[in-house]
């Protein structure tokens, strides 16, 4: 395959990508639940001439693009809902949505996997296999991959290898067009807690009287940080953050009970599940010794996002020869935002790359999940020439080597 040909072609579907982008900007829908985004999905990939199904996790839609000769199967993922949030960016083509708004890259993500599909389509005869492609809900909650999986995403024809792409400021250091690459643990998990702690209420002048929540609270808080700083290896990251505490509804009465909600977030699974269990451990043992009881729910959620090593370096391979070294940059620590490519990933042999989106230059540099999030549009070919490229020489490079294993 002529890497630089396809970089020049996808170079020439820069404005139609751009129309698709801005077109799913307007539309911005939530969860599960995306009839508008996933009919222009589908819409989309039929005028291409790629075959569809549609209603996997039930908004999910898959392409498939089968190549001139029979082979394994690549496949490409794209997220596609968007986020509660009120738009303020002043673009011409802001949401029409009152209250929901492409926050996160999302609408850009599914435009450049359909100029990757357009791209694809067009050497389906040099194609040494299939490409699927994967139109996912439900990214930002409650979880699109996991049920895209349960109903046979992955199957018929299996896949064997996975790729995603997400665009923006995640990793600041890339800047606007690079792909960034990391190897090994490259997002956390994401879960939440709950906690309660529940003592006995009475006056605040008499504390002698009850058990008081608060103040436990207090020692709880420190010991469960110490399980950060005390129990995990410096080396490999953790966090635990608690995002609210509540209790009480007077400045001179001690409350029966207060209550605590926030996440963990580790890069190895074995962590994780380590943390979860001293966690609980900690809440029994302190509430205990101090005359109180508990409540203690944690909420596994996406697990670490994990990229596979043969899979990442052969996306890298590709970039730096589609882009050339300046084009990509290796990521050296992990982000600890979450991701549910990371089920895929569990699954199937694959990797993420990042899309630097922001371009202080243009103006555009703010965080995802902002109100006024945007991404400099001239990356966009970059994102859909990576998908296409690393799917079309993985296909190649595994149709040499099981040719060569035949000799």
């Amino acid at each position: 395959m002529n890497l630089k040909a396809l970089r020049a072609e996808a170079q020439e579907l820069q404005n139609e990508i751009v129309k698709w982008r801005r077109d799913l900007h307007q539309i911005p829908e939530l969860g599960l639940d995306l009839p508008e985004t996933s009919a222009y999905v589908e819409r989309t990939l039929k005028e291409l001439g790629i075959p569809v199904k549609t209603g996997l996790a039930k908004s999910g839609v898959v392409g498939l693009i089968a190549g001139c000769e029979p082979g394994p199967t690549f496949a490409l993922r794209a997220d596609m809902d968007a986020l509660p949030i009120q738009e303020e960016t002043g673009l011409a083509f802001a949401s029409r949505h009152p209250g929901r708004m492409h926050a996160c890259g999302h609408d850009t993500h599914t435009a450049m996997l359909l100029g990757a599909a357009k791209l694809l389509q067009a050497h389906c005869a040099e194609l040494k296999g299939n490409v699927k492609l994967i139109f996912q809900p439900a990214e930002e909650g409650p979880g699109g991959a996991e049920p895209m999986i349960r109903d046979g995403v992955l199957a018929d024809p299996p896949v064997e290898a996975i790729l995603g792409m997400h665009i923006g400021t995640i990793f600041k250091e890339v800047p606007a067009g690079v792909i960034g690459v990391g190897y090994g643990p490259l997002m956390a998990s994401l879960d939440r807690f709950y906690i309660k702690v529940i003592g006995k209420g009475g006056h605040g002048a008499m504390p002698e009287t009850t058990v008081d929540p608060v103040a436990i609270t207090g020692t709880l808080i420190g010991a469960l940080q110490q399980l950060v700083s005390r129990e995990q290896k410096p080396t490999h990251p953790l966090v635990l953050t608690i995002g609210r505490i509540q209790g009480g509804s007077a400045y001179n009465v001690i409350p029966s009970f207060v209550e605590l909600e926030g996440t963990v977030r580790a890069t190895r699974e074995d962590e994780r599940q380590s943390i979860a269990r001293r966690m609980e451990a900690v809440v029994a043992g302190i509430t205990q010794g101090l005359r109180a009881s508990y409540e203690f729910k944690y909420d596994f959620g996406y697990p670490p996002l994990v990229t596979d090593e043969g899979v990442t370096r052969h996306v890298e391979e590709t970039a730096r020869e589609l882009f050339g070294p300046e084009g990509v940059m290796t990521l050296s620590e992990p982000t600890m935002g979450g991701e549910d490519m990371a089920f895929f990933l569990e699954r199937v042999p694959g990797t993420f790359i990042f899309l630097g989106g922001a371009n202080p230059a243009k103006g555009i540099v703010r965080a995802h999940h902002s109100s006024t999030f945007d991404v400099d549009e001239a990356v966009f070919w970059r994102g859909s020439a990576a998908l296409a490229a690393s799917a079309l020489t993985w296909l190649d490079k595994n149709h040499k080597q099981r040719h060569a294993s035949r000799r």
